[in-house]
């Protein structure tokens, strides 16, 4: 049953000119075009087999597809933005083609990247680094006017997957976002998007009292993305592979949805369909 507190503050976004309306919880594909990603590596990273996958994505229920050139799992290769772009070839051109109505966010922490995804016709920056691995980066979010998902992460590439055990988490990652939204809104970025950054540095106690507080991060003011497929701090604990949790991830998506959150980012879409569904009930 759709709690209330998901209904109190409604947000939109303005995605090249278009309002989309997070009134109703939307889902993100992934879409890996990486060989070394932790769960799908190399089964999408060409481009017949890549516009296939997004097509799947969409029909399962996706209205955006997040399109990752670059792997961020622990001792990942580290792709320079050229690289980047080079990997991406006209995917994202492609995709916009075939469908037109569809929101592609570009997962990347490049300011380059980000430029030639605006000129393919991305409607989303993706930045996992909090515009902390590259200091252009929101300079062009503001360049662009398009929306900005903000993701709490530790401060540099090599660290960002080392563990921290916070004080408060739910503090810290408030403290982080009133800080860089600061920032971001002085720039003239006015569509942000918040992400905790499940995943990333945070111990598994963290990650599941941070579910438990997840109407509490980012205060209302913007919508909240939730990233926990296929993320360790799930599977570990239980023995079990990235591939065996979907059961145990829906029961988290269904508690984060009743808290107020806005995007769910997953790989499964056909089941994360259900449970949004169930919550719309």
């Amino acid at each position: 049953m759709q709690n209330i507190s998901s209904s109190i503050n409604e947000h939109s976004l303005n995605c090249n000119g278009r309002m989309v309306e997070l009134s109703l919880p939307k889902i993100m594909g992934i879409l890996n075009l990486t060989p070394d990603s932790f769960s799908d590596g190399g089964k999408f990273n060409n481009e017949k087999s890549a516009l296939k996958h997004a097509e799947q994505l969409i029909r399962e229920g996706a209205e955006i597809i997040d399109i990752g050139p670059q792997s961020t799992r622990p001792n990942a290769e580290f792709l320079s933005s050229e690289a980047e772009i080079e990997r991406m070839g006209n995917i994202i051109s492609l995709i916009k083609k075939e469908f037109p109505e569809i929101l592609i966010s570009l997962d990347t922490f490049y300011a380059e990247t980000v430029k030639f995804g605006y000129n393919e016709g991305i409607d989303i920056i993706n930045d996992i680094s909090g515009g902390q691995f590259d200091e252009r980066m929101f300079d062009v979010a503001a360049e662009t006017k398009l929306p900005y998902i903000l993701m709490h992460v530790n401060p540099s590439y090599e660290t960002m997957h080392d563990k921290i055990k916070f004080q408060d988490i739910t503090a810290s990652v408030n403290q982080y976002f009133s800080e860089k939204t600061k920032e971001l809104l002085e720039k003239g970025v006015n569509d942000i998007i918040l992400d905790p950054g499940f995943g990333f540095g945070k111990t598994v106690e963290d990650q599941m009292k941070m579910i438990e507080e997840v109407k509490y991060l980012g205060f209302g003011k913007f919508p909240l993305l939730i990233g926990i497929s296929r993320k360790s701090f799930i599977y570990k604990p239980l023995g079990k592979s990235p591939l065996e949790i979907n059961e145990e991830t829906q029961k988290l998506h269904l508690k984060v949805l009743q808290q107020g959150a806005k995007i769910l980012r997953v790989h499964d879409v056909a089941t994360a369909k259900k449970t949004v569904d169930e919550f719309l009930k």
